[in-house]
């Protein structure tokens, strides 16, 4: 690795692909620490439906980046690459190993890619607004505001997508300056990393949805409903609520679904974002595909990494 540049090892991946497990033998090899790459995982609070890693999953090695920003607090893309750089320089600063870990595909391709992002405020009124707009016009209506000052945005969206139209619309409305223009403007700057990056992944789709109904099972014995139930009742928690494991929940809280039914629900909503994950990830021609169902053994799956790191 270039000794200008920090090394920095990535185990990213899908929901319930054993990220934490594989992160925290790697960095006892390693000497190294873990640095969470989850955007959901950084809140306080959000301990089951987050699969945070508990004491005991994280075995003595620290990890970094977890529960410490407040459910109701607005927290960016561009505040994590902020914090999560000073941590990894730390890390290195002190002669151990820093290992990115997780599952949120804008934070790891942002932070490994040094993605500037412009200086920009956020207009809760205009987005609220937008929100409603998209309740009695339609998504595509935004969508195709979208397409008139940003095509290129516009086509690599969804109506779907909603959430990241509206926030296209007001980055282009806070800083006169579309997704595009900046993407353009920051994908030039040198990385201060020397990344190795691994995402986990199964040849068996059905072998990955299996473990992730298990994950949801073993959520629901460890008291993912009386989580769920605190931020529904919190006003407070209005990030919270939208996140996968509370959302799903929250038509049987209201009495409109029997719980059951949001079980199913929660099962493949969680399925579906493993599908996006991988999609995100995909995209990134430098990295490495671990397929879990290969492997016999951790061990097995771990000397295969540390075999990958040493000959890059």
């Amino acid at each position: 690795m270039a000794e200008s540049k920090i090394p920095l090892i990535a185990i990213v991946g899908p929901t319930a692909s054993g990220k934490t497990s594989l992160a925290v033998a790697l960095c006892k090899a390693i000497n190294g620490e873990a640095v969470s790459c989850d955007s959901m995982q950084i809140y306080k609070g959000m301990d089951i439906a987050t699969a945070k890693p508990t004491q005991e999953e994280m075995q003595g090695i620290p990890h970094h980046m977890i529960g410490f920003a407040e459910p109701d607090e607005v927290f960016s893309v561009a505040k994590y690459c902020e914090m999560a750089k000073e941590i990894i320089s730390d890390i290195h600063t002190r002669g151990k190993r820093a290992v990115l870990v997780g599952g949120t595909g804008l934070y790891y391709s942002s932070l490994v890619e040094n993605i500037e992002f412009l200086p920009e405020e956020t207009d809760f009124e205009y987005r609220e607004a937008l929100k409603k707009r998209a309740e009695t016009e339609g998504a595509q209506v935004l969508l195709d505001e979208l397409a008139a000052v940003d095509p290129e945005a516009a086509a690599r969206l969804h109506p779907n997508n909603l959430g990241r139209i509206i926030r296209a619309l007001e980055i282009y409305r806070t800083t006169g300056k579309t997704i595009t223009e900046q993407n353009e403007l920051s994908h030039g700057n040198e990385t201060p990393f020397e990344t190795v990056s691994f995402c986990l992944d199964a040849r068996d789709r059905q072998f990955l949805y299996d473990r992730i109904n298990r994950r949801v099972d073993i959520m629901l014995e460890s008291g993912l409903e009386a989580e769920a139930r605190a931020f529904f009742e919190n006003p407070l928690g209005r990030t919270a609520k939208q996140a996968i494991g509370y959302k799903e929940l929250n038509p049987y809280f209201a009495g409109e679904k029997p719980f059951e039914e949001c079980i199913d629900n929660l099962k493949m909503q969680t399925r579906r974002y493993a599908k996006r994950q991988l999609t995100w990830f995909r995209r990134d021609k430098r990295m490495n595909f671990i397929f879990i169902d290969d492997y016999k053994s951790a061990d097995e799956m771990l000397n295969a990494v540390l075999r990958e790191i040493e000959r890059k």
